[in-house]
């Protein structure tokens, strides 16, 4: 099994060169009259800061992981995220540098710039905010399904799942005397999201938010706002929707039914969608995992996620998964009125 040592802590990754003299001499060839106050953000897959401006707010700045998309695959991102925005759909897009473009590079890294915005998660338990966030669903894909995105990746749900699977496996993340557990729980796991995936039937695809949880819509003096979109792909509708809901079962039922009946208005949804949010909660927790293992070499990750290389973070992990087991075995969720 990996573990986190002084060697992988001190080891050399590209974002090491991210200094803040680069950050602030990239801003200053965008266009922007810096004052030199800068203030790093949490987030680990990008590097994002709070960028002071003279005589103007401050500006957040995303600098892209160098390697992870293509040129084509981020501009993919922002005409979708700019689109939304000209239909005036609440999301928080990215700004035209001084050359009129929207993504930026300066030596290695690329960038883009977006406007401040503040507030707070959504209180999804109140219903709504639920209806509401379903509206805005609904005309968000209303404008994902007017093309296709070519340069970014489809949701493969299965596929993903082995796939995510056989990189830990295979790279020793999972410790040995755990295997035994680990490897008969996996074949069960997707034999199940098979067999939902065969109930749910065929379900479109459209460009979707892709991470729609809480954490990326922002609330404040009752204006919604949608943010950070560089996980858009394509997918199911469903796949932005069930990130919103908590609790039991039935609860979860409900809320579904208030945001449909918001989504519903702009929209039609396939209620049979429903049988993908156990299988996408299976591939997302798997998912999940394999990203930290993927992300290892960059010193920021056992820095922050030291629980990840421990033998009981993995032990959690399977009783999760079998608790994932037991839920993809019972019935889909009922909405409201549905028997």
């Amino acid at each position: 099994m990996q573990t986190p040592s002084t060697e992988l802590t001190n080891s050399s990754h590209p974002y090491d060169a991210l200094k803040p003299e680069v950050i602030l001499d990239a801003m200053e060839e965008a266009g922007f009259v810096i004052n030199g106050r800068l203030f790093a953000l949490n987030s680990y897959e990008n590097r994002v800061y709070q960028v002071g401006v003279d005589d103007s707010p401050p500006v957040i700045a995303k600098f892209y992981r160098p390697g992870r998309w293509s040129d084509a695959a981020i501009l993919e991102e922002h005409e979708f995220t700019l689109a939304l925005e000209d239909a005036g759909i609440p999301v928080v897009a990215p700004m035209r540098l001084a050359n009129g473009k929207s993504l930026g590079q300066h030596g290695e890294f690329r960038f883009a710039v977006f406007p401040q915005r503040g507030g707070q998660a959504p209180d999804t338990s109140v219903t709504d905010t639920l209806y509401r966030l379903g509206q805005w669903l609904g005309q968000m894909h209303n404008i994902g399904e007017l093309k296709s995105f070519e340069h970014r990746p489809a949701f493969d749900l299965l596929d993903g799942i082995e796939r995510h699977n056989e990189f830990l496996v295979t790279e020793g993340w999972v410790p040995e005397d755990l295997r035994p557990a680990w490897d008969s729980l996996i074949p069960d796991l997707l034999a199940a999201c098979r067999a939902r995936a065969e109930e749910a039937g065929p379900v479109s695809t459209l460009r979707i938010h892709g991470d729609c949880h809480a954490g990326n819509i922002l609330c404040r003096d009752e204006q919604m706002l949608f943010v950070d979109l560089d996980d858009c792909r394509t997918g199911p509708a469903i796949q932005d929707m069930w990130l919103l809901l908590n609790g039991e079962a039935t609860e979860r039922g409900a809320q579904l039914g208030e945001l449909l009946e918001g989504y519903e208005m702009f929209r039609e949804f396939n209620r049979r969608e429903r049988h993908l949010i156990e299988p996408l909660r299976c591939y997302r927790q798997l998912s999940h995992c394999a990203w930290l293992a993927r992300r290892w070499d960059d010193p920021a990750f056992p820095r922050f996620f030291p629980w990840f290389a421990n033998a009981r973070f993995w032990s959690d992990q399977i009783l999760s998964l079998r608790e994932q087991l037991a839920a993809l075995q019972e019935p889909a969720i009922s909405l409201p009125g549905q028997f």
